[in-house]
This record gives structure tokens, sequence and C-alpha cells, in this order.
């Protein structure tokens, strides 16, 4: 079977959104050209908005530095001229001083401007680089949590994540393009002075290698979209084997040859794909170094023809030998520059375009604008439904159910019947597809969600390992420069974990990551305790706790369970657990069964009606007798 064989790994297909994003990336190069004026205003834009006293040193030192550049080569002419004059050589020296003295000036100055030019860019690299990234960050972190099942939102923020460092290139090779045209344009006007056909001849020089940095530019940008699932895959199967929380069980399994299949299909894949894009890039900057060549020697044929039939000076010669160097090297920095420019403009517009693409998943802006909600009395949810993007059928169908406040409710059920992405929603981390969730009979979108969110506290399933300091852990959230310390100790008391985290090196001010100088690792069920002390800790209005006990030993089970139902009575409590025996005490047991809310009541009601909830009980107590 071949390495590139699509039906082996899935992720290596091209998915629907690729082939728009393929087709713009084969515009031809008169669309390129269309798109660097672009390029150029957003260039000048974010490094305005990063530092502007800093851009303008480098627009104005550019310009300087180019028109320094022009009045050295007509400096030289001058200077040629009165030495290859006629008459004795002391007063040919003479002649060419202001010349010479003029020459050394604009050079002088030139390097002064270029050094300018230098401590100017590299200040403006690292503030370039924060504003990028920071505008990237805010959006990342404000998306709803359903962007991150929408199709192809992580390739997009896979390509978006080179945003800073395209932003910085765009800024480099804006400049340097900059300098590198008046460069040209500085030979052009000493080359026009000499003979205006020695311009033309100079253009068809340098067209074709401009051409070919530009095709070979547009080239690399396409194989760099059409690698990004690639890419991405690389990168997770080079974390499996070299992480150490993959260690473990890649070595209890055997994985090693499998995961080293799996590379050396998806790399042979990528291979193929570098080898055909460095053909074709071979060949096209070949063909266009093989015609500029031509046209440079057409140069220097056109000006033997002009020396010898005595149409130019011997003085205009040299000087325009000078001045075609001087284009090679302003040639060099342009060509070189452009594919570069076009390339770090294309990868800048996907950051832009991701950052555009990710408003449509904000919350709504007026919501902040709303009012505040007070503290819960009731939580309605009405005909509740929510149905995955990858999915035919709904995640939770049509649930509609009440809790007052001071209440412990559960919820239960086998895994996949919608439990999680109930409490998600109730806990304002997903919208409903369909439906509404009151707070005191108005609806949560109604309320200020940043507020609505301050009274709602959740406990994950499937939670983080933050790697910050225990006490840090805990206190997740709390904006204050000093979170109140008894106050963490008592939501670790409660949470079981006091003990856990007095035992480490540290205490409470220990780095719980062992990749860090000084770090420790936790088990899981002690990662378990920090995080039900992190909902503990933020004493809400509302707790959702998603199987927070599935790691815990029976003691520190039996102590958390006991800190839920000291909520009971004044704190509302929604609970999600497999261990039934740990819901005997809900107010309301909710049961749910492929989306749908199939059961409800307390536990002796349910017991009583012999149902579903009933059999679930019955079949888990049976394994303790």
């Amino acid at each position: 079977m071949s390495v590139t064989d699509e039906t082996v790994l899935p992720e290596l297909r091209n998915a629907w959104w690729e082939h728009g994003v393929r087709r713009r990336a084969e515009t031809g190069v008169l669309g390129v050209f269309a798109e660097l004026p672009q390029f150029v205003r957003q260039a000048i834009a974010l490094a305005w908005r990063a530092d502007k006293m800093r851009t303008t040193v480098v627009g104005l030192a550019t310009l300087g530095s180019g028109a320094m550049a022009t009045f050295g080569l007509l400096s030289t002419q001058k200077l040629l001229v009165a030495l290859f004059a006629g008459g004795p050589t002391p007063d040919r020296v003479r002649a060419a001083l202001p010349a010479l003295v003029a020459l050394a000036a604009a050079t002088a100055l030139r390097g002064a401007l270029g050094i300018a030019i230098g401590y100017a860019q590299n200040g403006l690299t690292p503030r370039v680089n924060q504003a990028a990234e920071r505008r990237l960050f805010e959006a990342t972190t404000a998306v709803r949590l359903d962007a991150f099942d929408a199709d192809a939102f992580a390739d997009d923020m896979e390509r978006a994540s080179r945003g800073s460092d395209a932003a910085n290139g765009l800024v480099h090779d804006t400049s340097n393009v900059l300098a590198g045209f008046v460069g040209l344009a500085a030979v052009a006007v000493a080359v026009v002075l000499i003979n205006p056909l020695l311009l033309l001849a100079l253009v068809v020089a340098t067209v074709p290698n401009g051409y070919a940095a530009l095709r070979a530019g547009h080239l690399r940008y396409s194989s760099y979209l059409a690698g990004s699932v690639r890419r991405r895959r690389r990168n997770v199967l080079e974390r499996q084997m070299a992480d150490r929380e993959s260690a473990p069980e890649l070595r209890s399994y055997g994985l090693r040859k499998f995961l080293l299949g799996q590379y050396d299909m998806v790399m042979g894949a990528q291979t193929t794909e570098d080898l055909t894009l460095a053909r074709r890039v071979t060949t096209t900057t070949s063909v266009g170094a093989v015609i500029s060549g031509l046209g440079l020697g057409g140069v220097w044929v056109l000006l033997g023809f002009l020396l010898a039939g005595g149409h130019i000076p011997l003085a205009a010669a040299v000087t325009c030998v000078v001045a075609v160097q001087a284009a090679q090297r302003a040639l060099s920095t342009v060509t070189f520059q452009l594919d570069g420019m076009f390339t770090d403009g294309q990868f800048f517009k996907e950051y832009v375009n991701f950052l555009e693409r990710a408003k449509q998943y904000m919350p709504g802006a007026d919501r902040r604008d709303r009012p505040k909600p007070p503290a819960l009395r009731r939580l309605d949810i009405r005909a509740v439904s929510l149905r995955y993007p990858d999915r035919d059928t709904c995640a939770v169908d049509q649930v509609s159910l009440t809790i007052e406040a001071g209440q412990t409710v559960a919820f239960v059920g086998e895994n996949g019947s919608g439990k999680s992405t109930l409490a998600a929603m109730i806990g304002a981390l997903r919208a409903p597809t369909d439906g509404v969730i009151e707070w005191n009979g108005r609806p949560v979108a109604d309320w200020d969600r940043d507020a609505v969110i301050a009274r709602i506290a959740v406990v994950l399933q499937e939670h983080h390992k933050w790697p910050y300091t225990a006490a840090t852990n805990i206190a997740m959230g709390d904006l204050s420069v000093d979170a109140e310390q008894d106050r963490i100790e008592t939501a670790a008391l409660r949470a079981a974990a006091h003990e856990t985290i007095q035992s480490l090196p540290y205490g409470y001010r220990t780095l719980l990551d062992r990749t860090f100088k000084e770090g420790h690792d936790l088990s899981g069920g002690q990662w378990q305790r920090i995080t039900a002390a992190r909902g503990f800790y933020r004493d809400a209005d509302l707790l959702i706790m998603d199987e927070p006990s599935s790691a815990l030993d029976p003691r520190a089970e039996d102590a958390l369970f006991q800190a839920i139902r000291s909520r009971q009575g004044h704190r509302t409590t929604i609970l999600i657990t497999h261990r039934l025996a740990n819901v005997k005490h809900a107010d309301q047991i909710f049961v749910l069964h492929e989306g749908l809310l199939v059961e409800q009541g307390t536990h002796a009601d349910l017991m009583a009606r012999a149902g579903r909830y009933a059999g679930l009980f019955t079949l888990q107590a049976a394994g303790y007798q």
C-alpha cells in the first residue's frame, strides 16, 4: 500500500474548504502584484500601531538612504569625469576633490542611516510580535466553545498562529523592498543620464528574476496550505513519541512500531510534496536566472557598442558599470524580499481572515451591557436541544426541567446520554440549538454574560492540568493580586486536597508541572481533588460537578460528597456521576437516555418506579454485595 494512500490516514484527505483556498493560492503573478499594495498598507498600519516613532524612523531613513545612493552615483560620475579629463594629474585631482568629498559624505550618511534603520527595526520587531500575538489570543480566548467543534477551525487557527512571525516578516520585507526599489530608482536615474537604451536593457535583465521569485513564493504558499492537516498530524505524532504522559502506554502496549509506521506514512506524503515543490521552485528560479543572465549580457554588449561608437565617454561607461553592479545588489534585495513579502503577506492574510472569521463565534458584545443577574432563585430549562455540527442526531433533545435554588440535583445515565452536554449549556459554556434556559424566569441570553458566568462554577470531568502553583490552581480566575490563603485552604479541605498539598515540597507554593525546575507532578486522583477545590473556592450560586470522584479513593470520595451535601439548602448543585450511591440524597434525579429526559424524581420515587434508574442502581449495587 502506498504511503500516501488516503485510506490509511483519513486526516491526510483534503477538506472541502481547502479547494477554495488553493484556487486563491494559484492566482497568477499579475494577481500577486495586485495584492502587494494591500500588503504594504497592512504592514505599515501594523507597525504604526505597534510603535509610531520607530516606524517613522524606518520609513524616513529608508527614503534618505535611497536618496544618498542616487547622490552617490551622480557624485561618482562627476568624480570620474574630472579624473578622465585632460590636463596635469594634480589639476585633475583638485578638480575631482569636491565630487570625492560629496561621495564620501553620501556614503557615510547612507551608512549612518542604515544603522538607524537597524536599531529601529530591532526595537520594532518585539512590539509588532506582541501586538499580533495579543490580537490572536484575544480572539482564541473569547470565541464560544462551539467554535472548536466547527469544521476547519483548528486548521484556520494553526495557520493563523504564524500571524506574529508573518507580521514581523511583512514589516521587515516591506522596509527592505522599499530600500531595494529606491536603490533601483537610483540606478535608473544614473543610467538614463548616460543613455536611455541602457535602462531598457537593464529592465530585461531584472524582470525575469522578479517574476521567478514571486512564482516560487506562490508555489511555497500553495504547498503550505495543502500540508496543513499533515503538519498537525505530524505534530501530534511527535508529541506521542516524545512526551512524558504518553511514554508509559507507548511501552506497555508496544506502540513504538505502530507510531513510527504512522510517522513514516505522514512524512512519506509530506516528503513527496516537498520534493515536488523543490523541483518546481528550482525550475522556475533557474529559468528566471538564465533569462536575466542573457539580459545582463545584452547590457554589456550595448555598453560596448556605445563606447566603441563614441556615443558615450569612458567616464560614463565606468559609471554605468558601477550602476549595474549597484542594480544587481538592489535587484537581489528586491527579488528575495518580494518572495518573502508575498509569502508573509499571504500568511498574514490568513491571520487577518481568521480574526475576521472568529467574529462569528464571538458572544454578543451587547450582552455585556445587559443587566447583571441577581442571586439564583430558579433555573428553568425549556425544550432545550443541542446538535453538534458533525452529528445527525441531537446530543440533547427537547429536555425540559426546573431546578430550585438550594437544591442538589443529579444527572444520571449511560455514557453518551447527554448529561455533560446539558450541564455545559446550563453552565453557559454552550448555547442551545433550540429552546431556552432561564435564570430567575429570564433567558440567560438576556443577562450580562460575564456576570452569569461569575455566578457559576464548573468542575469538568476532562479538567486541564494548569502548570501553576497549587494555590493558583485552586484560586484560578481570581484576579485579585493575592487570593486569600485561608479561603484557598478551606476549599482544599472541602475537596480532601489539603493534606496532599501540604505534603508537597513547597506546600501551596509548589509548581504543579515537572517539566519546570522544582516542579512536581500529581496523580490523577490528586489532580481531581485540586479541580474540585477550585469549584468550592468560587462558592458560586450554582456548582456543576461532572464526575468529580472518578479517580478518588473511598475516603477522599466520601469527604468530597459530604462537602457537596453541605451545600444543600443554601447553594444549588448539579451533580453528574455514574456512582449512583452518591446521588441518593439528591433533591431531584434526572435520568437521560440518548439525549432524552426519560425519568425524574427522588431516589425513592425512581426505585419504586422500577424503571431505567432502578435497573442501573440495582446492577451497580449488586457489585458491592
